[in-house]
């Protein structure tokens, strides 16, 4: 069974190169219509209810892809965001589980988010409530992108839908294969599939140091660190975590500036 996409960019070759790109490495998804601005997009999903959009943020010239998302009113479809911006967008995007491809598109990308899309339509086809979670997730990227403030909210994706955490919860993180287990401060715990590599981005802040490839810590919640018997970070709960030898250096270095 196909997906019926939308897809919306303010250039006619971007579109076209999308779609041609779609048919050749995604036979999955059928293009049933395009867009260059928010009015048509608007009328034109409304009107054909695809499965997925995929949406040119048009970063930072104007927010229209938000505000598309938020001008319609039964919002039961997926967003793929295309853009051309990295760095600190791409850590946002991940921060909320969000789907996503970089200009210009790489076919393997593609392949990937749509695999990806895939995978969440499956899930939210038992309970279509999921898909307000799911946007109230966009809207929290959108305030994080386009309105510059500081978040520390991350969206995970499982099975059932979308599960919303508090950096501040977080104890510490560990690698366990291709994901990552995250501890929480209350004890409990919940694997990911992204890889810790991608928390080390999330995460990119003063609160949190990768100490070891197996490990990242909230320094906030670290009670001392000890080298008598090799490296180690206990935190507050007891739990002591190994500090590469190579990572010593700049670990105390940043304590020390917090």
């Amino acid at each position: 069974m196909k997906l019926r996409a939308v897809i919306v960019d303010d250039e006619e070759l971007a579109r076209m190169n999308l779609s041609m790109m779609l048919e050749t490495y995604c036979p999955e998804i059928d293009v049933i219509g395009d867009a260059d601005n928010k009015e048509d997009a608007k009328a034109l999903i409304e009107s054909s209810k695809p499965d997925v959009v995929f949406l040119d943020i048009r970063m930072p010239s104007g927010s229209e892809g938000f505000e598309l998302l938020e001008s319609i009113e039964n919002r039961n479809f997926l967003v793929v965001f295309v853009t051309a911006f990295k760095d600190y967008a791409i850590r946002a995007f991940q921060a909320n589980a969000a789907h996503y491809i970089l200009k210009p598109i790489d076919d393997e990308d593609l392949r990937v988010a749509v695999d990806k899309i895939i995978a969440t339509k499956e899930t939210f086809k038992s309970n279509p409530g999921n898909y307000e979670v799911y946007f109230s997730t966009l809207k929290n990227l959108a305030d994080r992108l386009l309105k510059n403030k500081d978040n520390n909210r991350i969206a995970i994706s499982h099975t059932k839908g979308v599960k919303i955490i508090e950096e501040d919860t977080i104890n510490y993180l560990e690698a366990s294969g291709n994901c990552t287990m995250i501890h929480f401060v209350d004890g409990t715990r919940y694997l990911d599939t992204r890889t810790l590599k991608i928390y080390e981005e999330i995460l990119n802040d003063r609160k949190f140091y990768r100490i070891h490839k197996s490990y990242i810590i909230n320094v906030l919640r670290m009670k001392e660190y000890l080298s008598e018997n090799g490296h180690i970070a206990v935190l507050d709960n007891g739990i002591e975590l190994p500090v590469a030898r190579n990572r010593v250096a700049a670990f105390l270095k940043s304590i020390k500036n917090k």
